[in-house]
């Protein structure tokens, strides 16, 4: 692996274009864009405010830079360094600002859900959608950018309303039988649309286009209930995690329950493997082995080194009592990720917070989990290949695979607590944020030497 010098960032506003060309930063009120292969400034440009949000077009021409305090959004071309746009949305407000998929039409949401804003780039005209419903993710383009679906809230029911994104007309109005609608979600081909309700209700509702209802899935009642949902790549599964702990996996033939995933705080499956980050720390020139304890203090008296270890089983997992008399206790299974092929996913217990799962789903069984030594940030897996990345808000950088893990420290002057990373589209680079920097891993390819994780 090799390491790029560290870059600016603010509030971790760092986005690599989809053509995989470009690398976006803000700084404060600065936008600074950088070719990916050389790390070279090629555009620099100055917002009428500190970005608050910032999102490439899909065609990577454009970039939008969005000032909810102010409720202005600018746009900048880099075709065109002098061309510029700015919408101001005024008295109304802005809370989100999102490209539609054609890259031509911005998407504002103004302040309390009033309505959404379609600004059009090319005829500048203005389009707007009433009733958006305040949820958790009330929105969601297909796949293809073909279908928008929006969450509404029309006379105290819960609707979802599709357009079509070539001239915003609407296509289908349904009711749904929600509760509460949290969250709207296409499968990747764009034939299914996932409805979930409130935590407060363990309820599923999958749409077909035209708004006909496929299935309705339901575990249990009277208990706290979903808490996120993921679609495989191949759309065939789907799959449900909840404040109970457990994930549970639809097929999309039946809609039924193909298989329920259990995070027991004792692991004694013999199938599965249980890698165990080991710390070794160095102080003065003395080696001490510790497991579970990191050293947090800086400069080169403190270094602390790490790799996994495979524990013989039953192996107890490290299990955090969540308090219940907080909103959001820290329970269940808040994160989940289906690799490209479709073939692992990956999940995080909150309550148990230094560990990430990963399931066959081939076989349908556990595989293995990774404990770390300290709360789990962030895991992503690789766009072209199943390899899993993850980070804690330490100094190193930790990938798994079927044939194993790694730890690997990343390697710049000071502490560089990683509290975030993304993969580059092509699998070859990740990008590694901490508080206030970046910096890009640049993975050695096949033909160079071979899978990095199998090292």
């Amino acid at each position: 692996m090799n390491f790029s010098e560290v870059f600016k960032h603010t509030n971790q506003l760092c986005r690599v274009s989809p053509d995989g060309k470009y690398l976006a930063t803000c700084v404060q009120y600065r936008l600074v864009v950088r070719d990916v292969s050389s790390l070279q400034i090629l555009h620099l440009y100055t917002c009428l405010d500190q970005v608050t949000c910032m999102e490439w077009s899909s065609d990577s021409q454009f970039i939008l830079c969005a000032m909810y305090k102010r409720a202005l959004v600018q746009v900048w071309s880099l075709e065109q360094p002098d061309w510029h746009c700015k919408i101001d949305e005024g008295s109304a407000g802005l809370v989100s600002s999102r490209w539609s998929p054609d890259g031509r039409h911005i998407l504002n949401t103004t302040e309390f859900h009033l309505r959404v804003t379609v600004w059009s780039l090319c005829s500048k005209s203005v389009s707007y959608i009433k009733y958006p419903k305040a949820c958790q993710k009330g929105l969601d383009f297909s796949r293809d950018g073909r279908y928008v679906a929006l969450a509404e809230r029309r006379d105290c029911k819960d609707h979802v309303s599709v357009f079509v994104c070539d001239d915003w007309q609407l296509l289908r109005h349904f009711e749904t039988d929600t509760q509460d609608l949290a969250g709207v979600e296409w499968s990747p081909n764009g034939c299914v649309l996932a409805v979930w309700d409130t935590c407060l209700e363990y309820r599923v509702l999958l749409y077909s286009l035209d708004g006909r209802l496929l299935s309705t899935y339901s575990a249990y009642e009277w208990c706290l209930g979903i808490k996120s949902i993921a679609w495989s790549a191949s759309s065939q599964f789907l799959a449900i995690g909840s404040y109970d702990e457990k994930v549970r996996i639809l097929n999309h033939i039946t809609w039924k329950k193909l298989i329920e995933f259990e995070h027991p705080a004792t692991v004694s499956n013999s199938k599965a493997v249980v890698y165990k980050e080991m710390e070794r720390r160095h102080v003065g020139g003395c080696d001490d082995l510790t497991l579970h304890h990191q050293i947090t203090l800086g400069g080169s008296l403190f270094n602390t080194q790490s790799k996994y270890e495979i524990c013989p089983l039953p192996v107890q997992i490290p299990v955090v009592k969540p308090d219940s008399d907080r909103a959001n206790p820290k329970v269940g299974i808040s994160s989940m990720a289906f690799s490209v092929d479709s073939r692992y996913l990956a999940t995080k217990n909150d309550n148990m917070p230094s560990c990430v799962w990963v399931w066959d789903i081939q076989r349908l069984r556990l595989l293995a989990v990774l404990e770390q030594t300290a709360p789990v940030r962030c895991f992503q897996w690789d766009p072209r290949r199943p390899r899993l990345a993850l980070c804690t808000g330490s100094s190193k950088l930790y990938i798994w695979s079927p044939a194993g893990c790694i730890s690997v420290p990343v390697p710049v002057e000071g502490s560089f607590p990683v509290q975030s990373l993304s993969w580059h589209s092509s699998g070859q680079a990740l990008i590694l944020l901490s508080k206030e920097h970046l910096c890009l891993c640049y993975l050695e390819t096949e033909a160079e030497r071979g899978d990095v994780a199998s090292s």
